[in-house]
């Protein structure tokens, strides 16, 4: 552990993976622990496909954020789960659209605070929130989401890879509440992990909860996901692997995996 990793291990629990940290090691990334790496290479032996997973549905947040922007005109995002900073984040693609477009992140690892503070100082149209994305009320009552998100104009809600680390019975409510808070012409962006083979599901959900001491939902099918977006008006090309939602030429290859796979699509509010 260098001296980094010693300054920040005195207020971040180091010893129990993080989704958020995980996340980040199979992007490439830096800011995780032996920990995270430990837990990542546990389940690349269940899930080899895992680093392919990663890389294939961050290159689907940019797209998603790119369209939405570009085609639909949205010009505030509120991420929920956003998790550590890495290339090409939200605001970032968004304010290549339009240099005013707003961006909030919301995360509770500590880590992701501290990082994403840091690089978003100079941005006064960005801001990280840290908060339990199951509660809505206080984080659309938060001074930073009150100045940047208008409530009276069209925002896209990203739940991108985080439907998964809820139970079941939270994922539904969550999605509701956040609904009902949002103008018309909102969108909601929602995309999870899903298997179609029973040892992967249950393996992966074994392994993550017993490693993140229980802060894990489980691998879902398709039929979970689809009723998350259950009422919305669903854009083309509807609910799909995220690797075939609107390809383009990405820098990382668009890699088909089987064993598992993340799952969604964008749903507009009426």
């Amino acid at each position: 552990m260098d001296q980094g990793e010693q300054s920040i291990s005195h207020t971040i629990d180091v010893d129990t993976p993080s989704v958020a940290r995980m996340y980040d090691w199979l992007l490439g990334g830096i800011d995780n622990y032996p920990a995270d790496r430990d837990a990542c290479q546990d389940l690349l032996r269940i899930a080899p496909s895992t680093k392919a997973l990663a890389l294939n549905n961050r290159a689907f947040l940019r797209r998603v954020v790119k369209v939405l922007a570009k085609e639909h005109g949205i010009r505030q995002f509120l991420d929920h789960g956003s998790g550590l900073p890495t290339r090409d984040n939200v605001h970032e693609v968004a304010q290549r659209v339009d240099h005013d477009a707003r961006v909030v992140y919301v995360d509770n690892d500590p880590i992701v605070l501290a990082h994403g503070r840091t690089r978003l100082v100079e941005n006064e149209r960005t801001a990280i929130v840290q908060a339990d994305m199951r509660d809505t009320s206080s984080i659309f009552s938060h001074p930073d989401v009150t100045r940047l998100i208008r409530r009276d104009k069209p925002t896209a809600a990203l739940f991108v890879s985080v439907t998964h680390c809820l139970k079941d019975d939270e994922v539904q409510p969550m999605i509701e509440a956040v609904k009902q808070r949002l103008a018309p012409g909102s969108f909601l962006v929602v995309c999870q992990l899903v298997s179609e083979h029973e040892k992967v599901r249950d393996g992966v959900t074994s392994l993550m909860a017993t490693a993140t001491g229980g802060n894990w939902g489980r691998v879902r099918e398709e039929d979970d996901v689809r009723g998350y977006l259950h009422g919305l008006e669903i854009i083309e090309p509807g609910l799909c692997d995220v690797t075939d939602w609107r390809p383009d030429r990405e820098v990382h290859p668009r890699q088909h995996v089987d064993d598992w796979v993340e799952w969604g699509g964008v749903g507009r509010l009426d």
